[in-house]
């Protein structure tokens, strides 16, 4: 069993991607950046881009019945990992505390665009019957 979830994001039907995908009982979400409204949000805040990211990941989980306690991993990108490792920390902390999924940060060159300092991916899995 497949189901895809997709968003109103066109580059996803271009590049041909999903923005979740779930198989059984596991569901991976793609590499999130922060966006609202078909546009960047929390443009030079790695703070503000993270907690958006993770909105935008929890509303993937719902789609498919689940929610963060059912994240086991994530992966978080970001550009500078010097100047916004506390500040994405803190942000997924808040969302992840208690969960405490297996994760790593990442720092990379450049995401999609330069405004973006943070992307995230995320697995989860469905609990069984």
């Amino acid at each position: 069993m497949r189901k895809n979830f997709s968003t109103d994001v066109p580059r996803e039907s271009t590049v041909g991607y999903s923005r979740a995908v779930l198989t059984g009982n596991q569901i991976e979400i793609s590499g999130t950046v922060s966006v609202l409204d078909g546009k960047a949000f929390g443009t030079g805040d790695a703070y503000a881009q993270t907690k958006r990211i993770l909105e935008i990941i929890g509303e993937a989980l719902e789609h498919f019945g689940a929610s963060y306690e059912n994240v086991v991993r994530t992966r978080i990108f970001v550009t500078d990992i010097a100047g916004t490792r506390e500040a994405v920390g803190r942000a997924h902390g808040e969302v992840f505390a208690v969960i405490r999924p297996a994760t790593s940060m990442v720092e990379v060159k450049a995401l999609i665009a330069p405004e973006y300092l943070v992307e995230i991916e995320a697995t989860a899995f469905l609990d069984k019957d």
